[in-house]
């Protein structure tokens, strides 16, 4: 008899999120328009930006996994482009490993920026995001659109999909009432995108995070990139976005 309500229980709970991901693997393209941000940091008249632009690609991809459950997510470094391609200048953001306790709200981070490595703790970032009408397929899966700004005035676009009941995403975004399968900052030229989204069981071990690197949180590696780079003038500020994302 217990082994039949168990049954039961089990078949109550598949009916219930039948139509929902509970746990899987993410597959983000990365894209960096590398012309564009050349552009930023060029001359007034633009001239660096002409003879450099012809010996960089006009995009940068690389590619992360996000594997995840109702309880937790992690992201990283994914597999590696036929060709790689190298962004203009170095990207801070380029080997992250994110983990998100969804349950207990917390993050943890390890991040290369220069020559030091920090280990991000801290709780999940908090983005008063605004839901729009907007609807888009991605990897197969209809998104609904939400706007947000972090670090004061940065302007985030991204698209969810409330079919996947876990509410993280890529690096540290989450909080809305689903997966966020792309994100676009336009000021930093970035774009995540899902390309493939697989309904898989994952593992306690697929979760596992090396906790290396010096202790921080979110606000004390943001003043501390922005006290090393405060003379770098545009370029530092957008270097400290990138370092905080």
């Amino acid at each position: 008899m217990k082994l039949i309500i168990i049954i039961l229980l089990v078949m109550v709970e598949a009916t219930a999120y039948g139509q929902y991901t509970l746990s899987g693997k993410i597959e983000y393209e990365k894209k960096v328009n590398s012309h564009a941000r050349m552009k930023d940091y060029g001359d007034d008249n633009n001239s660096w930006y002409e003879r450099m632009k012809s010996q960089v690609p006009k995009f940068s991809i690389t590619y992360f996994d996000l594997v995840f459950d109702r309880n937790r997510s992690i992201y990283k470094p994914g597999r590696e482009v036929p060709v790689p391609t190298k962004n203009f200048g170095s990207d801070p953001a380029s080997d992250n490993i994110v983990y998100t306790d969804l349950v207990g709200r917390k993050v943890t981070a390890v991040k290369q920026i220069f020559e030091e490595k920090f280990l991000v703790e801290d709780t999940m970032r908090i983005i008063e995001w605004r839901l729009k009408d907007e609807v888009r397929t991605i990897a197969n899966i209809k998104c609904r659109k939400a706007v947000g700004v972090i670090c004061d005035s940065v302007y985030v676009v991204a698209f969810y999909a409330t079919d996947i009941l876990a509410d993280s995403g890529p690096e540290m975004f989450g909080g809305l009432p689903g997966m966020i399968l792309e994100i676009a900052i336009p000021r930093l030229h970035t774009t995540w995108v899902a390309t493939k989204v697989e309904m898989i069981a994952t593992k306690d071990e697929d979760y596992v995070i090396k906790t290396k690197g010096k202790k921080v949180t979110n606000k004390q590696m943001y003043d501390a990139v922005m006290g090393g780079l405060k003379d770098w003038g545009k370029w530092g500020t957008k270097y400290v976005w990138l370092s905080v994302l």
